[in-house]
């Protein structure tokens, strides 16, 4: 649940890179993205350490707002509730912890402890008070028992998408392709059993 992922970023407050100003940090690490900025994979880390891993998995703020405008927009939110992932306009994230008045309190990566050091690549997970003002947009993400089967799906397609081919399958497909068996497009993506078994069916009569 986005609580659990909330608790998952309090039990980091306090947490810097190492060493300091390298960007180099376990969110990254586990992102595949270490030595770049990192308060996205911090978001990231969260959601999956409470076995909710956000669909789209990127390191970019503007990229998760993107995704999520074009294929979950209801869950592109204006008011935010705690566990929501706020993007700021400054290219900056974190998740909501409280909000009152026109401030929201949210726990952020690559951050500073105060308003004197780098708001955006700081070097730390702090709790952070700022101005609604700053946020672009909240982002609630789905609780993996009520998610829909469209949202499953879409889910599963955005995880496969960003994964790569494996090098040992490459030359295969490639000849797949060449006998007309597929057409080689989206080599990733989940195909249902009709395709699987046309599919099949094309390489026996080959």
């Amino acid at each position: 649940m986005a609580r659990d992922a909330l608790d998952a970023a309090r039990g980091e407050l306090g947490n810097t890179e190492s060493p300091a100003g390298s960007n180099r940090t376990k969110y990254g690490r586990w992102m595949g993205l270490d030595g770049q900025p990192w308060c996205m994979s911090f978001v990231q880390w969260c959601f999956a350490q409470a076995g909710q891993a956000l669909p789209c998995r990127t390191g970019s703020c503007s990229a998760l707002l993107r995704w999520y405008r074009a294929n979950q927009p209801e869950r592109v939110v204006r008011d935010p509730l705690p566990g929501d992932i706020v993007i700021y306009r400054f290219g900056h994230t974190g998740i909501v912890e409280s909000a009152a008045g026109g401030s929201i309190t949210a726990i952020e990566g690559n951050t500073s402890p105060g308003s004197s050091g780098s708001q955006d690549n700081g070097g730390g997970v702090f709790r952070r008070t700022r101005s609604r003002s700053t946020a672009e947009a909240y982002i609630r993400p789905a609780e993996e028992e009520n998610m829909t089967g469209k949202e499953i799906y879409d889910a599963l397609c955005a995880y496969l998408g960003s994964q790569s081919l494996p090098a040992w399958a490459r030359a295969e497909l490639e000849e797949a392709v060449e006998l007309g068996i597929t057409d080689g497009e989206n080599p990733m993506a989940l195909i249902p059993r009709y395709q699987a078994a046309i599919m099949a069916l094309r390489a026996a009569k080959k």
